[in-house]
């Protein structure tokens, strides 16, 4: 596959630019019943993301590319199939190669969207 499924691009679940941490990225999203949201994202341009920190504990999976994590200074290489876990709290920010689809799932509201 060369992208998500055009059922999970609904416009109406779509992450407004204001609400993404990375530039040239395209992102939906969807709500948990207890709060929680699963993201996923379509990167088109190399980018990156400043550090930043969740009250909330967040997990991702890269499907294809590769995403680096920057967590507590370290760097974590993220390729095909690779996860990892942020708790919360955790000063974290990451680096993207373009062509990167990432999923995630974090344990409280993320995305704050005004649709």
């Amino acid at each position: 596959m060369q992208d998500f499924p055009e059922f999970m691009k609904n416009p109406k679940n779509r992450i407004p630019d204001n609400d993404q941490h990375t530039r040239g990225v395209e992102g939906y999203y969807f709500e948990g019943a207890n709060g929680s949201q699963m993201a996923y994202w379509i990167c088109h341009a190399n980018g990156s993301s400043a550090s930043h920190r969740h009250d909330f504990d967040e997990y991702m999976i890269c499907v294809v590319g590769k995403y680096t994590v920057v967590m507590n200074g370290k760097e974590i290489v993220l390729k095909r199939g690779d996860e990892c876990f942020i708790p919360k709290g955790t000063l974290h920010g990451g680096k993207v190669v373009a062509g990167t689809r990432t999923i995630y799932a974090f344990g409280g509201k993320r995305i704050h969207s005004s649709q």
